[in-house]
């Protein structure tokens, strides 16, 4: 059973068993904190990018006629890098915390921030095993012709210190993601997956793309299969619109998502096929969703 919970009804004694399975309406750093400590098997890092685009800015594709605005999520926009910085630093101290001995982290993103969190995840005691490249393989061209076009986000994977030996890497699974030139000997840290379209894109009422960065599930699917087990927890503390658990759902982990923006978390039930905050705002009772409230 799926469990719907807000943050306020959480508190120092909630125990494990009580989180797993749940989406969390909640700030990420206050519901981390109420995980108790070394509990989580992986956890999926999706923080934000923090662009710096102008904003209200339409960039006019002229080669295809097509217009693209620029992003106005107030969750990607930070008064300067030292702030972006402490916030990263909070959260990754937390997920540290909360992550078994034996637990690994992958931590996602672009040009923009990727280089600052592996050097912050670095400086808190992290150990990088990998980064692994997603060559999007139906990326956004660059028509203007001022710069290569953006194909790739970088993920790195990461244990808590040196001195973890004894995680999980299913490394069979990972061989069958190679090139089909390299055959399934060597298992490459390049994934050709292409970004997400068609009816696996969620959209809201008018048509738009509900979550500007929402990932897709063959992502997800080889990060849990090579990384965790059967029954394994993971945590994605930055949910989005809840592609890491409605994965880990489907390949029988269990899971915690954490996410602030309530249009989100209502995608999020939906995919499960629940009612929605918004639509109930918690005074339904439901024979599939557990309101803990």
């Amino acid at each position: 059973m799926i469990k719907f919970i807000k943050q306020e009804d959480l508190s120092k004694n909630t125990g494990i068993s009580e989180l797993l399975d749940s989406v969390i309406l909640g700030d990420c750093l206050y519901v981390l904190k109420k995980i108790p400590s070394e509990t989580v098997d992986m956890v999926f890092f999706d923080p934000p990018y923090f662009l710096q685009l102008p904003r209200s800015k339409r960039l006019i594709r002229w080669y295809v006629k097509t217009v693209v605005d620029s992003p106005e999520e107030y969750w990607d926009l930070f008064d300067s890098w030292d702030e972006y910085d402490v916030f990263i630093a909070r959260v990754l101290r937390e997920i540290r915390r909360v992550m078994r001995r034996n637990a690994t982290i992958w931590a996602i993103g672009t040009y923009h921030n990727i280089f600052r969190i592996g050097k912050i995840m670095q400086d808190l005691g992290f150990w990088i095993l990998n980064d692994v490249i997603w060559f999007k393989i139906n990326s956004m061209p660059n028509w203007l012709n001022v710069r290569f076009s953006n194909s790739t986000e970088t993920l790195i994977w990461a244990v808590k210190d040196r001195g973890v030996k004894n995680y999980v890497y299913n490394h069979k699974i990972a061989r069958s993601y190679s090139f089909e030139d390299f055959g399934s000997r060597i298992a490459l840290n390049i994934w050709r997956i292409p970004i997400v379209r068609g009816r696996e894109r969620l959209r809201d009422e008018s048509g738009k793309k509900l979550h500007p960065t929402q990932k897709p599930e063959e992502l997800l699917r080889r990060v849990i299969e090579v990384s965790t087990n059967e029954g394994d927890i993971v945590l994605d503390p930055m949910a989005g619109t809840g592609t890491t658990g409605v994965v880990a759902k489907r390949m029988n982990r269990r899971f915690i998502m954490i996410e602030k923006e309530k249009r989100y978390v209502d995608a999020i039930l939906r995919r499960f096929g629940l009612e929605t905050y918004s639509s109930n705002n918690l005074s339904k009772t439901s024979n599939n969703i557990d309101k803990s409230s």
